[in-house]
């Protein structure tokens, strides 16, 4: 492939940070956020007014947003964003950060997803999440994504024959890159039997097809190459991104992402194909958009996504290495966090800085968002390709 005119030239993204998580937290989304700004300031050797950006990603830190962060740490920024976008945040930030430091706007940006989860948050912000998804579902005594996935994974198993035990095979192999992953909410193996038999959520989903709202925070900072390098920060390169709402709005139900429409400029843009491509983070939300997500992504032809997954191993010392901390299904869910997820552990990967088992050799990461939904689908879709540095065109 011919790389495309437009790139990000010598801006890099740095310093992966993690706050660990935690089930349940009496501390406001702010603590979170602050310990992984803190976070980001030890690990690249900065003091805080050298940070100059900006982009904040929760659900849960009204009454403020971003700006008002600022005054609670205490920063002067010249460029912000507040991207409370769900698991398309960590994608947007990256890619909205690169273009701030490429023109000028800002020279170090912290980019920072956070929530916290309080015994009554979730059910706090089911009410003001999405109108269309309450107005579908209250009516009826039900509430929550896990309906929505519901409908939209009993849908692609009748449209493609997708199995459940092809759903189990994901989550297994998921929870077995968690076991190396110190952060991961999930500590014990899953057998294929405890997936089959685990207790009913929403017709067809169970137990493991769910991801465990907590609290936490990821982070990492964008600069030039030349920052990076005069902090002694590994680094890595960002190829290519991409973002798409509200695609194919004339689909009766989802069965495809935006990806799917942007996905030859993401590739072309890297330089590379999708067989290129060493590891692979999916929004894993539910099992069923992670085939959607492989589908859209070239991996293989829509509907094709039940039969891939039987080939492959999906472990990181295995075939098609896939969400290699163990995903959000094993990791959990951190709110707006959980959008940074799959971007972090893509960055650990290809500098060197692995938490979870390395993919060895890896030289390309492809770490797609997915995120809110209404009741049938869901509207933003996003995805970065990274590369290790001294790696791609």
């Amino acid at each position: 492939m011919t790389r495309a005119a437009a790139d990000y030239g010598d801006v890099v993204v740095a310093a992966p940070v993690t706050v660990p998580y935690v089930r349940h937290s009496i501390r406001s989304a702010h603590h979170f956020v602050a310990r992984a700004l803190a976070g980001l300031l030890r690990r690249a050797g900065l003091a805080k007014s050298e940070i100059d950006g900006l982009s904040l990603a929760s659900f849960t830190l009204a009454p403020d947003t971003a700006i008002g962060l600022t005054q609670h740490l205490g920063i002067t920024t010249r460029w912000l964003d507040f991207l409370p976008l769900g698991g398309a945040s960590g994608v947007v930030a990256l890619r909205r950060a690169l273009r701030a430091v490429q023109s000028g706007d800002a020279e170090v940006v912290a980019c920072i997803g956070a929530d916290t989860n309080h015994v009554d948050s979730f059910r706090q912000s089911l009410g003001s999440f999405s109108v269309f998804a309450r107005d579908a579902v209250f009516p009826y005594g039900s509430g929550g994504p896990n309906a929505s996935f519901a409908f939209l994974t009993s849908h692609y198993m009748q449209s493609f024959g997708a199995r459940r035990e092809d759903f189990a095979k994901l989550c297994v192999a998921q929870r077995q890159n968690a076991l190396h992953y110190p952060h991961a909410m999930f500590k014990k193996p899953l057998s294929l039997e405890e997936y089959l038999n685990a207790r009913p959520i929403a017709e067809p989903l169970r137990l493991f097809d769910c991801v465990m709202p907590c609290a936490g925070a990821e982070g990492f900072l964008v600069m030039s190459r030349g920052r990076a390098e005069a902090l002694g920060l590994p680094y890595a390169r960002v190829l290519s991104t991409m973002e798409r709402h509200n695609a194919f709005a004339e689909d009766p139900i989802q069965l495809r992402g935006g990806w799917s429409l942007d996905r030859d400029r993401l590739y072309g843009s890297a330089g590379i194909a999708p067989e290129d491509v060493d590891l692979v983070q999916t929004y894993d939300d539910y099992p069923v958009m992670s085939m959607i997500q492989l589908e859209d992504l070239g991996f293989c032809a829509k509907g094709e996504a039940p039969e891939f997954v039987r080939r492959h191993s999906f472990t990181t010392d295995g075939s098609f290495p896939l969400n290699t901390c163990g995903g959000q299904l094993s990791a959990g869910q951190a709110g707006c966090a959980a959008g940074f997820l799959g971007l972090v552990e893509s960055i650990r990967q290809l500098t060197d800085g692995n938490l979870a088992r390395p993919v060895e050799g890896a030289r390309f990461a492809l770490a797609v968002g997915f995120g809110m939904i209404t009741y049938d689908r869901g509207l933003c879709s996003a995805a970065a390709i990274l590369a290790r540095a001294g790696d791609g065109a």
